[in-house]
Parts: structure tokens; C-alpha cells; sequence
């Protein structure tokens, strides 16, 4: 829930939202009051987990904006799976937009570690 204390924001045709609900099943590792930590179905690394606030915002810009507070959740506990899983050692990363690779318009963080990543050659 956002740092408002409302009720959590929704969108009903949102896979996010209703994997944060519990309609939709997903290996969820961690959670917390604001933000639930699951596996990517196409992981990229050995660890590929995908950290989702509760309350829907569109893209990591979005939630910047609407309540930094959330988005430190999201990073917090983006930080305690890669802790449990890979050391301590991870890349996070954020898409927003679809040229930059977001398909679920619902912001989320990956979490990738548990194997060498090398640079990102842009």
C-alpha cells in the first residue's frame, strides 16, 4: 500500500495487480507491506525476480513522481532477495516505455544476480 495509508491503487486488466491480489499465481520469494517479489516465468539470470509495488503505477517515472517513499520500498526489497540469493550482488533494472522493453505497464523491478553480468554495451 502506498505511504498514503488508501486504499491500494488498481487496474483491473493489470497481470501486476492481480498477481499482487492473489488471482493469478506466481512464485512469489519476498514481500512486504508495500511491494511483492516474484519470479520471472523468462528469467534472464539465475536470479530473475520481478519486484512489483502494490499500488499500480505505470512506469518507475510514474512512481517517482506519485510517492518516492513506495519507490524506496520497491528498492529495499529488491535489495533483501538479491541479499538471500545471490550475496548482496545484483543489477536492477527498470523499463519504461515499450522501445525500452516494458511489456507489463505495471512498474517493475528487475532483480538479476547469481552469475557474472558483464557491462551493458548500449
Amino acid at each position: 500500500m502506498s505511504s498514503n495509508e488508501s486504499a491500494p491503487l488498481t487496474a483491473p486488466d493489470c497481470l501486476f495487480c492481480r498477481i499482487v491480489a492473489g488471482a493469478v499465481p506466481a512464485t512469489v520469494v519476498a514481500e512486504n507491506p508495500a511491494a511483492v517479489a516474484f519470479r520471472d516465468i523468462d528469467p534472464q539470470a539465475p536470479l530473475h525476480v520481478l519486484v512489483v509495488p502494490r499500488d499500480h503505477h505505470a512506469d518507475v517515472a510514474q512512481l517517482a513522481a506519485a510517492d518516492p517513499a513506495l519507490l524506496a520500498e520497491v528498492v529495499s526489497l529488491a535489495e533483501l532477495v538479491a541479499s538471500d540469493e545471490s550475496g548482496g550482488q545484483f543489477r536492477l533494472v527498470f523499463n519504461t516505455g515499450p522501445s525500452a522493453g516494458q511489456s507489463v505497464f505495471h512498474v517493475h523491478a528487475h532483480v538479476l544476480g547469481g552469475v557474472e553480468l558483464g557491462r551493458i554495451n548500449a
